[in-house]
């Protein structure tokens, strides 16, 4: 019983830390990196640049100041308070869904510059 509870709290480490950070900050600029970690939506923490998706501007739209995004060949409509309304540093859309069975959760949605 107890080798399993530790099989399940070094599964759920390894994967949180993997989550996290895929090294792309290794040698990029720290402060860059630090705004991306505090980064937040009326949803929440959108966590880092590691967790959220960079979007082409054929994948996502704007109308009437309201925004969809397509994730996984679907339109999903981005919620209002998962807009972030700081400005954007990095100039790229990025979106940060969290996938549920059958449903999307967009936590953040950072709008790029459409060219």
């Amino acid at each position: 019983m107890r080798m399993m509870a530790l099989l399940s709290v070094v599964l759920l480490g390894a994967s949180v830390a993997v989550a996290r950070d895929r090294g792309q900050f290794a040698s990029g600029d720290p402060e860059i990196k630090a705004w991306f970690d505090k980064l937040a939506s009326k949803r929440g923490p959108c966590c880092s640049d590691a967790d959220g998706y960079a979007l082409s501007d054929v994948d996502w739209q704007s109308n009437e100041g309201h925004y969809k995004v397509k994730l996984d060949g679907q339109w999903v409509d981005v919620p209002d308070e998962a807009v972030i309304t700081v400005p954007n540093r990095v100039g790229r859309t990025m979106v940060w869904p969290i996938r549920y069975p059958g449903e999307v959760f967009i936590r953040c949605f950072m709008p790029g510059a459409m060219t």
